[in-house]
């Protein structure tokens, strides 16, 4: 019996996993310009962080999540987001007390969620994620949306569109609660089991539902905008002002309410709004969690952020039929002819190596003419050929794969010789 890999999984493998190494190669990049750093947190963490910071009433803590017991009797959880463990990291190691306030971290690395598979979602994911702990400046909003949209169109997205929406404070999120359960209540029959649980714990996650979403009560739900009070309309509608500041299209859903339990203000989603890209359009999503940090025991400390998924992000270059420029190709392959030259081909690699060349030779001692479609497939910019008669005359021919000229080298000063014909 063969052993096959665990379904909602994959093997990303050389051709496609440089696509991978781009994208995060260009996260890193905009992180570093917008100033985020890097944290690494565990791949598990203690199930209590999620329960507290996302939300027993979620679906994700619910039915996704990979919950065991260790040989601690410990309950222990495989991360399905970044930001609980982010926030944990950020109370653990007393960052609200350092100098350089807010803090702006970012995240790359895989999540595990006991979901269904389906086109562009998968049971272990990557995500790419930023988190602004110390800021309730509605400009770093709008600065955490920027940089999601400036990693999608740096790559060569165009078809997107942003939808936010505020789910305001505390206040305007009870009067929106009690409005819910009112409205609900009389036919909250109807509806699945799941939210019949939620109609009196959490009614917001009503309108979240992916069984109900159709449900014709959910098209004339009280919005949250209409109990927002004049603090969370302000904020919010200093949000939009700075998004049209920067130029940034954006639309109002009032049903936009994310799949955690954490949000407070602004949140937001990024789509695809390209031809064919499926039912399940959202690139990335996010918003403001005030008071996760005193969820997990830390002090009053406001927060945004958002996390994408890598896989979503091809997916939608697919959809646009956008090839990201990679690097193909190794700069020599060395074609060795006689043992004395196979021999001597082993440090010559090594030495290119070392100069920064990337290079190749034959380890499976084929003929000249297989050495050669090996450096095509490679696709080597040059192909250094060394013989028995070269190896004597202390002499190495180079040919250039594009012009198909071929120059002759000193042995003894390949390196400098072939660093000026690359030049």
């Amino acid at each position: 019996m063969s052993i096959q890999i665990p379904r909602g999984t994959q093997d990303i493998r050389s051709g496609d996993v440089e696509k991978w190494q781009l994208i995060e190669a260009k996260a890193r990049e905009l992180c570093d310009l917008y100033q985020y750093k890097e944290i690494r947190t565990p791949i598990f963490e203690h199930t209590e962080l999620f329960l507290r910071s996302v939300g027993d009433t979620t679906d994700i803590v619910q039915k996704e999540m990979y919950t065991f017991e260790d040989r601690g009797g410990r309950s222990i959880t495989l991360r399905p987001e970044g930001t609980a463990s982010t926030v944990r990291a950020f109370v653990e190691h007393k960052m609200f007390g350092e100098a350089n306030q807010p803090v702006k971290l970012y995240y790359m690395g895989p999540m595990f969620r006991y979901e269904r598979p389906q086109a562009g979602r998968f049971r272990q994911f990557v995500q790419f994620g930023i988190e602004a702990l110390g800021s309730a400046d509605p400009a770093i909003d709008a600065e955490v949306i920027s940089l999601a949209r400036h990693l999608y169109q740096a790559l060569g997205l165009k078809k997107l569109k942003l939808v936010i929406n505020s789910l305001g404070d505390k206040e305007s999120r009870n009067a929106h609660r009690e409005a819910l359960i009112e409205y609900f209540r009389p036919r909250i029959g109807e509806f699945c089991h799941d939210c019949q649980n939620r109609l009196e714990k959490n009614p917001m996650r009503i309108l979240d539902c992916k069984k109900d979403h159709n449900h014709e009560l959910m098209k004339s739900a009280p919005s949250i905008i209409d109990y927002l009070n004049e603090e969370s309309k302000n904020y919010f509608e200093k949000v939009q002002k700075y998004l049209t500041a920067l130029n940034i299209p954006f639309e109002i859903d009032p049903n936009l309410v994310r799949g955690l339990d954490y949000y407070n203000h602004t949140a937001f989603e990024i789509m695809s709004d390209a031809e064919g890209f499926g039912s399940i359009t959202t690139l990335c999503g996010g918003g403001r969690y005030n008071g996760l940090v005193e969820e997990i025991g830390g002090p009053e400390t406001p927060g945004i952020g958002f996390a994408l998924s890598i896989e979503r992000f091809i997916a939608a270059l697919e959809a646009e039929s956008i090839e990201l420029s990679l690097n193909k190709g190794i700069d020599c392959y060395v074609v060795a002819l006689g043992d004395e030259a196979k021999d001597y081909s082993v440090s010559l690699l090594q030495q290119l190596r070392s100069a920064g060349y990337s290079a190749e030779r034959d380890y499976l001692n084929r003929k000249i003419k297989a050495q050669f479609k090996a450096a095509d497939r490679l696709q080597a910019s040059y192909v250094a050929i060394l013989g028995e008669d070269e190896l004597k005359a202390n002499k190495i021919n180079v040919k250039s794969m594009k012009t198909g000229e071929q120059t002759e080298l000193e042995l003894d000063q390949f390196i400098d010789q072939f660093t000026l014909l690359n030049k």
